[in-house]
């Protein structure tokens, strides 16, 4: 199994067009040790030749030129790309769908049934593409838990999990998210038997969530903010981590304190413009080193074989 990391930043990316937060600020004029990120999404493959687009970034064309796997170039149009799993109905995670509506055939998608409810109704992308290549939803069972595949990755069995979230502002579960409005999936390479648990909104760390991290060989996990307050603290918002449906890394039960024991490989992901760990010389990169948990940047390459 193969999982290139398309984009490793929030929304907004990094840096945020409109942000001059010390982070953005620094990076634009290279006073601190950092890389530029798009919005987060992955691209996974069991072989290399077909591959499941993992969220559909809006920063979704300039990601696709980063992965040339992704366009193989077999005819005049021609793309890798034979699916796309949507985890939640947020901006960062779905606007690039539109991206892909010169698509040839029509686009499988698959999501749960509150993230295709809003994705035709309060922001409905999908009944826009049906006016381009139009869609095939494939509705995702994360409640009941079922297992899934894609018919062209037979070596990957993909195992979705809710998670506590929020729905985006756009949803009339706006603040009364139903149960699978943001999932996490685990993806299980059928041959090796290795597992990936990928999961860039988490709100808090249920038993079901700390049961997939233990099992997992590779974490990706939600990395959107240091501190639940950092964003009023940066002057950018007053929004709190919680609010947004992130856990924050430090606090009590925060992502230090679960990460730590684990024995797997630990990468956050979902990073926020204002998150002090973009900075690699940072005392709070340090900590994260020191805990072995690695923080994932824009074509970051995982093979688990």
């Amino acid at each position: 199994m193969k999982i290139f990391v398309l984009g490793s930043g929030a929304g907004g990316g990094f840096p945020q067009w409109n942000c001059n937060c010390p982070n953005c600020k620094g990076l634009r004029a290279g006073t601190i040790d950092a890389k530029a990120r798009t919005q987060s999404s992955l691209a996974i493959s069991d072989g290399g030749e077909d591959w499941l687009l993992v969220n559909a970034s809006p920063d979704l064309r300039a990601q696709l030129e980063i992965c040339p796997a992704l366009q193989p170039g077999r005819a005049v149009r021609d793309t890798a790309i034979v699916a796309v799993l949507i985890v939640d109905a947020q901006i960062d995670h779905s606007t690039g769908l539109m991206t892909l509506r010169e698509h040839t055939k029509r686009l499988p998608v698959y999501c749960t049934p509150s993230v295709h409810s809003d994705l035709t109704t309060g922001y409905p992308l999908l009944n826009v593409l049906e006016h381009f290549c139009g869609v095939d939803w494939h509705p995702v069972d994360a409640i009941g838990r079922k297992a899934f595949q894609i018919p062209e990755l037979t070596g990957i069995e993909m195992h979705p999990i809710p998670l506590p979230g929020e729905a985006p502002p756009y949803s009339p579960r706006r603040h009364q998210p139903a149960e699978d409005d943001t999932i996490g999936i685990t993806f299980i390479d059928r041959a090796s038997g290795k597992r990936a648990f990928y999961a860039p909104g988490l709100g808090d760390w249920t038993e079901p969530v700390l049961q997939e991290a233990e099992l997992a060989d590779v974490v990706l996990i939600d990395g959107t903010l240091w501190k639940d307050n950092e964003l009023a603290d940066r002057g950018a918002a007053q929004k709190t981590g919680v609010e947004m449906g992130h856990l924050a890394q430090t606090g009590e039960g925060g992502m230090l304190d679960r990460l730590t024991p684990l024995t797997a490989r630990k990468i956050l992901i979902h990073i926020n413009n204002t998150n002090p760990i973009l900075d690699e010389a940072s005392p709070e990169r340090a900590k994260l080193t020191a805990a072995g948990i690695e923080v994932a940047f824009d074509g970051m390459e995982i093979d688990l074989a």
